[in-house]
């Protein structure tokens, strides 16, 4: 995951960390949701056995909302869990 300049954050999937982020600092892809937002700072990354578990737990984080996002940056997974229940909830209830 990404933290934009804008403050925003760009959460992606990559089978290599390293060479990705430098394709962000240098604007390689202008079509990128990152492109316009630089510079960027790699704030939290995961490693998965397979590119599949990659893309559904990147599809999962792109639908939390920021303070759940910012909880998992922080490590606070009890905050991350409290979040998702309090989220559970509010679906409930509508």
């Amino acid at each position: 995951m990404l933290r934009c300049a804008d403050g925003s954050y760009y959460t992606g999937h990559t089978d290599n960390l390293d060479k990705r982020i430098q394709e962000h600092h240098m604007g390689v892809i202008c079509t990128c949701y990152a492109f316009h937002r630089r510079p960027i700072q790699l704030v939290f990354s995961q490693n998965f056995r397979t590119r599949e578990e990659a893309l559904v737990s990147e599809r999962q984080i792109k639908g939390w909302s920021r303070k759940k996002k910012e909880a998992m940056i922080q490590g606070n997974w009890v905050e991350v869990s409290r979040l998702a229940r309090s989220t559970q909830r509010f679906k409930r209830s509508l």
